[in-house]
């Protein structure tokens, strides 16, 4: 394996590692409980996007930033869903940054997999990222995208 092609992958897979990273750092910055309600905040945020009713008052016809206000409007509702967890559903337990690593990594590896299904098939992510094609062969198939939001789930059940 040369280095060009080593740095091809990286460079493709760049957007997911990103987001991994960011869901990492969170996780061992507060823990893995917020990792476990912003990854059922991803999927009420979802449902509540899905069906929004004032996209067509908040959205103009031919805007370029249209793409950029249904993100931020559904990173707004998956905030709001963490913060309303967070009150309602204890586990926000002080651990160490590195306690639990393990279950962190695969935490942080589940809420990466539900925003990368999301931002094939609901989110106009897309428009501004343009991941390589190991990204697309993963999560772009419409056939996938049920047991890519499936996967996360069941695997809660476990952890």
């Amino acid at each position: 394996m040369d280095t060009a092609y080593l740095l091809s992958l990286i460079q493709e897979s760049a957007y997911l590692l990103i987001v991994f990273g960011f869901f990492l750092v969170i996780g061992l910055w507060r823990g893995r409980y917020i990792l476990i309600k912003t990854i059922i905040s991803l999927y009420l945020a979802f449902l509540i996007t899905l069906k929004f009713p004032y996209f067509g008052a908040i959205l103009q016809e031919d805007a370029s930033h249209n793409a950029l206000l249904k993100i931020l409007i559904f990173i707004l509702v998956t905030v709001a869903c963490i913060f309303m967890l967070r009150q309602h559903v204890p586990g926000d337990t002080f651990e160490k940054a590195f306690e639990g690593i393990g279950k962190k990594i695969i935490l942080a590896s589940m809420a990466t997999v539900v925003v990368m299904a999301f931002s094939y098939h609901a989110l106009p992510v897309t428009e501004f990222i343009h991941p390589g094609t190991p990204i697309q062969a993963l999560f772009a198939s419409e056939a996938h995208f049920f047991w890519w939001l499936l996967a996360p789930l069941v695997l809660l059940a476990f952890i």
